[in-house]
């Protein structure tokens, strides 16, 4: 893989070839390895999110605001924006992932500097932490379908940006960079209403090879995981509409809360 060509290519252009050539590899785990816990935690959520098969079901203001966009979310994309983004900033507003000192962002350009260029990487949303100035989570949405796009490799690629962008924001205000995030990034991936979750590890090896087109000699792995739902092969069709799905699934948002510090 050392020999591979290494391009200056934004986050969008990212495809398996460029996972290979920084030698990063993905690999899923079941729920509990995952998670790191056994059984998975109850979402703290309204109960008729949990209850109600529709947004018209629901009495609650703010579970019909959010079945409204998941439904939404499942049909096709539009031109001029996707319901996919508008759902998860939703999703993470109900799920009390955003508080005081954190923000969310759509669409947010994150510089990216690789092959010693500047580039751009796009996450469609990301969590920031405004008393560090860190990006602390990062969704790209899943467009694949007739594009040739791979989500997986935007998503580290994003990670990786936000890794150069979180120490550039450290050493403005005279902090050291970090060699590694305390943990990982974490990182989840949206096709439709259906998640994949995964913890991103960036460390300042990886990132000096990047930006200068170089192989890790360390290999950089990627650890994902794909819910559980009752009909997997329905995964993508179904998303969070049905009742059991959308339990399974909030359980996971629920239980990697705690990824996100």
């Amino acid at each position: 893989m050392a020999k591979i060509i290494r391009l200056a290519k934004s986050g969008d252009e990212w495809t398996s070839n460029e996972l290979d050539a920084y030698n990063i590899r993905i690999t899923f785990q079941h729920a509990q390895t995952f998670f790191e816990e056994a059984p998975l935690p109850a979402p703290s959520v309204h109960q008729e999110i949990l209850t109600a098969p529709t947004a018209d079901d629901a009495v609650d203001n703010a579970s019909y605001n959010l079945l409204t966009q998941l439904d939404l979310a499942m049909m096709p994309s539009e031109p001029e924006g996707s319901s996919v983004v508008d759902f998860a900033v939703a999703l993470f507003h109900s799920l009390g992932y955003i508080h005081r000192p954190r923000a969310i962002r759509t669409r947010k350009a994150l510089r990216f500097f690789i092959c010693g260029e500047y580039k751009y990487a796009n996450p469609d949303v990301c969590i920031i932490d405004r008393d560090a100035n860190d990006i602390i989570v990062l969704v790209q949405e899943d467009k694949r379908f007739g594009r040739g796009t791979d989500p997986h490799a935007q998503l580290i690629a994003g990670a990786i940006a936000a890794f150069q962008d979180n120490n550039a924001r450290r050493r403005s205000v005279g902090l050291d960079p970090l060699d590694s995030m305390t943990q990982v990034i974490p990182g989840i991936i949206m096709l439709g209403t259906s998640p994949s979750f995964f913890k991103i590890p960036v460390t300042q090896e990886l990132t000096r090879c990047v930006e200068f087109g170089q192989f890790p000699p360390t290999p950089t792995i990627v650890t994902g995981h794909v819910p559980d739902i009752p009909r997997p092969n329905r995964r993508f069709s179904e998303g969070m509409k049905p009742l059991d799905n959308r339990r399974v699934i909030l359980q996971c948002y629920e239980a990697f809360k705690k990824f996100v510090v």
